[in-house]
């Protein structure tokens, strides 16, 4: 039976207070059936949940499927519409199109969308503590009485403040996101949050309060300690619309009347981390009988700043409990997680009044096993609790976060216990959507620190690491890592919002800061300004990855002008037009071939800077070509024409050697197609000579690393590829699982052989840059890749690797799974994989048959079916119309076979060597 499913609304399912004024509105298709494809659709939009009457009745013949866009009447402000969707799809067997039935339907609500729409003011408190120690502003709270007259139909909050908020109304925390309103350029962006209440509110003594901190936006930011880099006054907007079932509305806002509440947190930093003493609970919770009112102070801050809630926020999205609860050699209670994490570490205590309880995160032991975070740099990173004396106490941070994996207590009485304890562990809540197995445990471990990884440093923007005094959204390690994150978390939200940051940010003349937001304002150093290739490019490689990954052309609409301007930046930098051979490069960073004592790789930085000047380029014109914008893609290949003339012309001697002879330099010329075509075979063998002289071991850093396997398996060297992605020491992915870690490094050797340290000025136990292998995983030893945008059109071809005997990788796409499953027993390959409905697959048996000998393949699919189309090898399409469940046909040789097909699932049995 055809059915419709997963409705999706911008990506996200039943968002409220959307401020897109045509959402996109996406669905998928279930159907037994095979070689399903939608032939037309119909779209129904009302304000009504039963349909009647309707604002907009769309059909139309076409296969779209995804990302559709809303073109109704215009929508209004705070309100909610309904949709659903019915298809008409062809599958095997049919002569017409089956007609679907109504999908369930979902739903989008609108936030405020006009600047008249707000009657609240901004407000804050007219004086604030500062803390002696740290330096920092204490969080202020501010409290709202009011009734009701009426029965309410709906109630909704919008919120924001100058920093991060946390909501309570009538003694309930609202909402389950953390972090807000999130971290965007504040100078020009801050996001609004909605939250339904309906439930919540009463006839009599509704109460209001809300608590602010400083947050990133005068909090501290960067290793140069810098404060208020937005501004120095934290404030609240706050506006609530009640709706009564009689059809009268009123408004409660934030204004000069909301009285500031007494706060028993009296630091809060995300460094630093918090002050808490619970003696001052009481305070609060009887603030209505205090003689003393203090009241709220109205401050401007421009409404027109106000947007939407674009990606989805922070939120609870695991709890793990800890391992072990050691006495170190020194003497001190550590606790350990089992996991490097970001969040909090939760508590419950019970001992006297004032008791004072300090909490220090850290990531790993040092060789004696003691408590260590030298590393952590100038960050406290450190929870202090002071116990209020009344019974059992359970406590959670509020506006800071910890990177750790091991917690030192202090001061903590005698029965403490392990099972006090929680990791409570926050990302943003990105959907997850990929799987990647092997049967290695150790290679598996990989994909987990990867995960994990991300999870820790896709905190609302993609930050280079969680822990120390930086948590920046470093461009390059987003753009290195971005299609691997897109395997394993649905991030077209998440990238979205933090591209229209760095557009924002981009300087006038096109360069891209290195950080978005941009808190270092254009400098990485003292003689470091402006940009750098690899980490400017993100402008554009991270638009297209998403444009790839998800099929969402607006964010090439979205970000053109942003990509335009920075090739453009570029082309101006060298002192030709086709060269980038000006400034200082961060060139191939923290690459094993530097000098004593240099970050920098010993590829030649200007090589680096005109391969990604190429590359971008290139990205461009075909973005241009796909938007329609044909003189500027007439303008950008010819321009892309020159640079790979100009490479070769710089970087390759006359013999065909590159001037710069790294294994980085071989990959990016390699991978961005800068060869000339003679000189291809020569410079493949070369990048696997230099492997052999380092005894199989890659050099690699931050802009070699990303690409080295794929370069290699893309040019008949998967064996070599392999062969480093398997090596379990120093230098290799292994190493560092073969040490326990359970997230990425910055560095190869974060922990040495000897089990000491890297410098402690930059050694985090949580980078994910060198996780991007994962976008090489997925694509070789799964098989899973993408050939039309939205996997519209995939590939299935993977490549097993001689040590693994099974592999599994799914990826759940905008139109259904695509799976790829496959298993080597006795000699005997067995793939199965899954194509989801309305697309198409390009499925490649591996040619592991031996050389010269006639196999037998057996292809076996469900459900039956009479003849399916499409383009298949002419046994394969005879054999499956006569038995509708397995066919068997020969062929010879050690060569792969390709075919395409259309939806369904397919196995695939044949004898290998």
């Amino acid at each position: 039976m055809l059915k419709v499913k997963a409705l999706r609304c911008e990506h996200l399912n039943n968002p409220i207070g959307l401020g897109c004024l045509k959402p996109r509105l996406s669905w998928q298709i279930e159907s037994e059936k095979m070689y399903v494809s939608q032939k037309r659709f119909q779209l129904q939009v009302s304000v009504h949940p039963t349909f009647e009457p309707l604002i907009w009745n769309h059909f139309t013949y076409s296969d779209q499927s995804i990302l559709f866009p809303y073109e109704g009447p215009p929508l209004e402000s705070g309100q909610r519409y309904y949709y659903r969707v019915k298809v008409w799809a062809q599958g095997a067997g049919d002569t017409e199109p089956e007609e679907s039935e109504w999908s369930e339907s979902g739903f989008w609500e609108m936030g405020l969308l006009y600047e008249q729409d707000w009657k609240a003011q901004w407000i804050t408190v007219k004086e604030r503590s500062i803390h002696e120690q740290f330096q920092t502003r204490a969080p202020f709270a501010a409290s709202k009485y009011f009734s009701v007259e009426g029965k309410v139909k709906k109630a909704v909050i919008y919120a924001t403040s100058l920093g991060l908020y946390e909501l309570e109304f009538n003694g309930q925390r609202v909402g389950d996101a953390y972090f807000t309103p999130g971290w965007t350029d504040y100078n020009d962006r801050v996001q609004v949050q909605a939250y339904d209440v309906t439930s919540t509110i009463r006839e009599q003594h509704n109460r209001i309060t809300v608590t602010v901190g400083e947050g990133w936006y005068s909090g501290y930011l960067g290793w140069q300690k810098r404060k208020d880099t937005y501004g120095n006054t934290n404030a609240l907007l706050f506006q609530m619309k009640i709706s009564y079932e009689d059809g009268r509305s009123e408004v409660i806002c934030s204004d000069s009347s909301w009285e500031e509440t007494s706060c028993a947190i009296l630091m809060s930093d995300i460094y630093n981390g918090e002050i808490y003493d619970a003696r001052l609970e009481q305070q609060a919770a009887e603030h209505s009988s205090l003689t003393e009112r203090k009241m709220m102070q109205v401050v401007s801050f421009p409404l027109s700043h106000l947007i939407a809630q674009e990606n989805e926020p922070v939120r609870v999205m695991n709890r793990l409990k800890p391992v072990e609860l050691i006495r170190t050699p020194k003497g001190e209670l550590v606790l350990n997680l089992g996991q490097n994490m970001v969040g909090w570490l939760e508590f419950k205590v019970e001992a006297p009044e004032g008791t004072v309880l300090n909490l220090v995160h850290g990531e790993v032991l040092d060789q004696q096993g003691n408590f260590y975070r030298d590393n952590i740099r100038d960050a406290a990173q450190q929870i202090t609790y002071i116990c209020s004396g009344k019974g059992t106490e359970i406590f959670r941070p509020h506006f800071t976060f910890q990177g750790f994996q091991y917690v030192k207590l202090e001061g903590f009485p005698d029965g403490v216990t392990i099972e006090d304890f929680t990791g409570v562990v926050l990302h943003s809540d990105m959907e997850t959507i990929g799987v990647f197995e092997t049967s290695d445990p150790k290679l598996n471990q990989l994909q987990h620190n990867i995960v994990w990884g991300q999870k820790g440093n896709f905190l609302d923007v993609p930050t280079d690491c969680p822990q120390r005094d930086e948590r920046l959204g470093w461009t390059g390690d987003a753009q290195i890592f971005a299609r691997t994150a897109s395997f394993n978390m649905n991030a077209a939200s998440f990238f979205r919002k933090w591209l229209r940051d760095l557009a924002y940010n981009q300087l006038e003349n096109g360069a891209v800061p290195f950080v978005v937001p941009d808190v270092l304002k254009g400098t990485f150093a003292d003689n470091m300004d402006k940009t750098t290739a690899a980490w400017g490019d993100a402008a554009v490689i991270c638009p297209w990855t998403l444009y790839q990954c998800y099929g969402d052309k607006q964010i090439l609409v979205q970000q053109y002008d942003s990509m335009k301007a920075w090739v453009d930046y570029i082309r101006a930098q060298g002192d030709e037009e086709c060269l980038w051979d000006t400034g200082l490069q961060l060139g191939d960073w923290l690459a094993l071939d530097s000098e004593e004592g240099s970050y920098f790789g010993a590829t030649d930085g200007t090589l680096v800077a005109t391969a990604y000047f190429a590359y971008s380029t290139h990205i461009l014109a075909q973005t241009a070509k796909l938007l329609n914008r044909y003189t500027d893609y007439n303008t950008y290949k010819n321009l892309h024409e020159g640079i790979k003339m100009a490479f070769a012309n710089r970087y390759f001697d006359d013999a065909g050697k590159l001037t710069s002879n790294t294994q980085t330099a071989q990959v990016v010329a390699l991978h961005f197609g800068l060869v000339p075509e003679k000189y291809k075979t020569q410079v493949i063998q070369e990048l696997v000579r230099l492997i052999e002289k380092n005894d199989m071991h890659l050099d690699t850093g931050f802009v070699g690393t990303p690409y080295l396997c794929l370069v290699l398996s893309d040019h008949g060297y998967t064996d070599v590829a392999y062969n480093i992605l398997f090596q379990n020491d120093y230098p290799s992915w292994l190493y560092q699982v073969e040490r326990g870690a359970t997230t990425m490094w910055e560095h190869w050797d974060s922990i040495k052989v000897d089990g000491s340290f890297w410098s402690t000025d930059m050694n985090s136990f949580n980078h994910y840059s060198y996780g991007s292998v994962g976008d090489f995983m997925y694509q070789n030893i799964a098989g899973i890749d993408v050939l039309e945008a939205g996997y519209k059109k995939s590939r299935l071809a993977p490549k097993p690797p001689a040590n693994l005997t099974s592999a599994h990788g799914k990826l759940e796409t905008p139109y259904g799974t695509l799976e790829v499953q496959w298993e080597i027993v006795n000699k005997e390959m067995k793939m199965t994989v899954h194509v989801p409905h309305n697309t198409t697959a390009e499925i490649t048996l591996p040619g592991v048959m031996e050389p010269d000998a006639l196999q037998q393949i057996i292809v076996m699919q469900y459900p039956s079916i009479q003849y399916p189309p499409g383009d298949v090898p002419q046994e394969l399409a005879g054999k499956l119309g006569s038995t509708g469940k397995q066919a068997i046909f020969q062929r010879s040789g050690d060569h792969e076979m390709t075919f395409t097909v259309g939806s369904g699932q397919y196995t695939f049995q044949y004898r290998c060597n």
